[in-house]
């Protein structure tokens, strides 16, 4: 699959003497699209292998994931169930629109409460769903798991060796471990979390082999799905500016984090960046609704 590498050309580039260039991973599907396709693309093969005939996962209510999988699902013959985190959703989901969509792609879904949520890898948990729902291949929440990293070593390419920084959003640490993994030594791996929190570390390492990585943690913008003003006006300004569009939850604030580093002085001038855009857009509605509420911009779609 040949992805493309998109030049970006903006003032503050040649300012600093930085090449950017951006991944258009988002562009592989509009659901499946970006590190999503990457992480179930060996997962659906397992289950196939392995005769299974629905795919169990996690998420919660404006989850890429949950959205990936039902239309995954519905066009490789899998039925889907979701387990979403908030009990109070199963009045709602209709109102949802990332869960509206995940279910008129097939997926069922189980609603459990945040603190039984907490236990959903146990086995306890999980045997209770198989008397519900019978057997199933279990996908974990974001996809993260052996056979996911290696859909995400598949990111990069041999043309990408050029470049001296890899960066990209972090939310589970899957997609990340990949890119380490497939990266050569001399390049350096940027991941800015979208969430708070010093665990992702530990996460990462189950799965990475190199240590030519760092995490920047300062763009989280508070945690999981928090927005602010500038954050929403940096986004509009880039689509704009660019044609790129991102998201709010992950990819947003990577560009955000990157660009304010680029202001910084952080990379040297000649330095060639390559950013990984993980696609997520199904997301930016339910976000406006969101925003609409709090009397903030919305995002241009």
């Amino acid at each position: 699959m040949q992805v493309l590498n998109q030049q970006i050309n903006l003032p503050l580039l040649q300012e600093k003497g930085i090449s950017l260039s951006v991944k258009r991973e988002d562009a592989i599907h509009p659901l499946i699209s970006g590190n999503k396709y990457r992480k179930l693309k060996y997962n659906l093969l397992e289950a196939k292998r392995q005769n299974f005939k629905t795919l169990l996962t996690f998420g919660g209510a404006y989850s890429n994931h949950i959205a990936a999988t039902a239309y995954a699902g519905k066009i490789h013959g899998f039925k889907t169930i979701g387990v979403i985190r908030g009990e109070e959703l199963k009045e709602k989901w209709l109102d949802n629109p990332t869960l509206f969509q995940a279910n008129k792609n097939g997926m069922t879904f189980h609603f459990t409460n945040r603190q039984s949520y907490q236990l959903k890898e146990s086995e306890s948990f999980l045997n209770r769903l198989r008397l519900k729902f019978g057997s199933f291949f279990v996908i974990p929440e974001g996809g993260t798991n052996s056979l996911a990293i290696k859909g995400c070593e598949e990111i990069l390419t041999e043309n990408d060796k050029e470049f001296n920084f890899i960066s990209c959003c972090v939310g589970t640490g899957g997609t990340i471990a990949g890119l380490i993994n497939s990266s050569n030594s001399n390049q350096r791996i940027l991941g800015f979390p979208a969430l708070q929190g010093d665990f992702l570390k530990d996460d990462i390492r189950k799965f990475a082999q190199n240590e030519n990585w760092e995490l920047i943690s300062d763009y989280h913008f508070g945690g999981y799905a928090k927005v602010d003003k500038s954050l929403v006006c940096f986004m509009n300004d880039f689509r704009s500016e660019t044609g790129i569009i991102i998201d709010p939850i992950y990819t947003g604030k990577m560009f955000y984090g990157l660009f304010d580093r680029i202001t910084k002085d952080y990379f040297l001038p000649g330095t060639k960046v390559l950013a990984i855009h993980t696609g997520g857009l199904q997301g930016i509605i339910g976000m406006n609704s969101i925003l609409k509420k709090k009397n903030l911009p919305l995002l241009d779609l």
